[in-house]
């Protein structure tokens, strides 16, 4: 099964997200792409999303989750605790999305944006395409 998470590279809110996601999936269940490389805009037109989204998006066999529903998604496949939050999922995407929507509105703001795409380390290297 393939697992590919397309994330913004330049917010720092993303960057952290997508190390924490790393140091938590012991077995590689997930690869990355940035949503603004090669790989990642082909991918979202690929399955016909809009290329300028304020979300990470979970590819998961050819299907596609955004927002809450990725990130629940996500967090179910991790170890420890984490999966106990994918009851939010029976939660209408709606509500739970009014939240996401308010955080990656304002993510560069409260985060911060680097210059350029993260360099991964050189042992997560074969986890991010290009």
């Amino acid at each position: 099964m393939e697992r590919i998470i397309l994330f913004d590279g330049v917010c720092n809110l993303c960057n952290n997200s997508v190390q924490f996601i790393i140091k938590r999936d012991s077995i590689g269940l997930f690869k990355f792409a940035s949503l603004h490389s090669e790989t990642g805009q082909s991918l979202l037109k690929k399955h016909g999303l809009n290329n300028d989204l304020k979300s990470f998006v979970l590819l998961e066999n050819d299907k596609f989750y955004i927002k809450s529903s990725a990130a629940l998604r996500v967090c179910s496949k991790l170890g420890k605790a984490w999966p106990l939050l994918s009851i939010l999922r029976f939660l209408p995407p709606f509500s739970r999305d009014f939240l996401y929507d308010i955080v990656a509105n304002n993510r560069y703001k409260w985060f911060g944006k680097k210059e350029s795409c993260m360099l991964p380390l050189p042992e997560w290297r074969e986890r991010f395409l290009d």
